[in-house]
């Protein structure tokens, strides 16, 4: 088939902007993550924007004063804890490389031979040596990268700030640019908030907060490296199907073993009610409640899939992705995809 004048112009058109596509592709990869954790905290601080700015009524003052919040919550403690969790890492390696394994591994199983309890001791010694010497390189890398470091969370604050100022504009132009048509694009704007609300509200900021909540019983109860196991808590939390019970209930036994039942008792019935049942059962039932719930599993995948791919924001990326996969192939099986886009 010839091509007239017209097509040709089409084609040479289309070329450019996929040109144009790769370029801006390659430009933005070293900073495409940094960009997305700013507009990820911008959509996590939005409701606290469009409150302040209701009583104001002025969006540059607005977003500066919540990009500043913002900066006081998430920079401060980590500037605070973060020396205090790594001393308390470096004294946990000293207590397991001066732990016996051979004799613990004995007492567990009397029966077993000592070519088995030697290979164990040997093999966890190997671990722990590795575990060591793979934490202090990431240690002397972080503070050998500080500058660039410091160059990302600035460009973070930047996004975060403009993202909440022009974030009724961003919304506009996207769906100017979308191709779906009005009555769908509202549609799935709204399924897509929802279900983004019920990972990033409902699993991630309630995940974070049951971890803060069982490190506060490790304060109040005096438990031995709690900055640590706050950490482990508020990963565990974020994590579906797991939670912080996998901190609490060891930390229980813990006590209970050291001949502290009535602390050891106390301890779990503070967890379970607060940190299991008013946040998990209560407050992330709520939420999830009023928007679309994800399968756990979905979450799980999602979440380690997004690890392993993208770092630590995969943990929210991750699930996003493969829950919208799973939505736009609902509406194919359900054949109400080609419906959806503009004529």
């Amino acid at each position: 088939m010839e091509l007239n004048e017209k097509d040709i112009k089409k084609l040479i058109i289309i070329a450019l902007i996929v040109i144009l596509a790769f370029s801006v592709f390659f430009v933005l990869k070293p900073i495409a993550l940094t960009v997305l954790g700013g507009l990820i905290l911008a959509y996590i601080f939005l409701p606290i924007y469009r409150k302040i700015n209701k009583k104001i009524k002025n969006s540059w003052v607005s977003s500066l004063f919540v990009t500043l919040l913002g900066i006081i919550i998430i920079i401060i403690p980590l500037w605070l804890f973060i020396p205090k969790i790594t001393h308390q890492i470096f004294q946990m390696f000293l207590v397991f490389q001066d732990l016996n394994i051979s004799e613990f591994v004995s007492s567990i199983f009397p029966t077993t031979s000592n070519q088995f309890t030697s290979q164990t001791s040997l093999a966890f010694d190997s671990f722990i040596s590795k575990l060591t010497s793979g934490v202090l390189t990431y240690l002397t890398n972080l503070f050998l990268s500080f500058p660039v470091i410091l160059l990302h969370v600035f460009l973070v604050g930047f996004v975060f700030f403009f993202a909440l100022r022009d974030g009724d504009k961003i919304k506009e132009f996207l769906t100017e640019i979308s191709p779906f048509n009005t009555s769908q694009n509202r549609l799935l704007l709204n399924q897509f908030k929802n279900l983004t609300d019920s990972i990033v509200y409902g699993q991630i900021i309630i995940g974070i907060l049951q971890g803060i909540a069982a490190g506060v019983f490790l304060l109040i109860f005096d438990i031995p490296n709690a900055l640590l196991l706050t950490l482990f808590a508020i990963i565990l939390g974020v994590i579906p199907v797991i939670g912080p019970g996998f901190v609490y209930i060891p930390v229980a036994i813990y006590l209970f073993i050291n001949g502290q039942s009535l602390q050891a008792g106390l301890y779990l019935i503070f967890n379970i009610l607060i940190v299991s049942f008013v946040i998990e059962h209560g407050l992330r039932t709520y939420i999830v409640s009023k928007k679309a719930e994800v399968h756990p599993l979905v979450l799980f995948v999602g979440m380690i899939g997004g690890l392993f791919v993208l770092g630590i924001l995969g943990v929210i990326i991750g699930p996003l992705i493969l829950t919208y996969l799973i939505t736009l192939l609902k509406a194919y099986r359900e054949k109400t995809l080609g419906s959806i886009f503009k004529q």
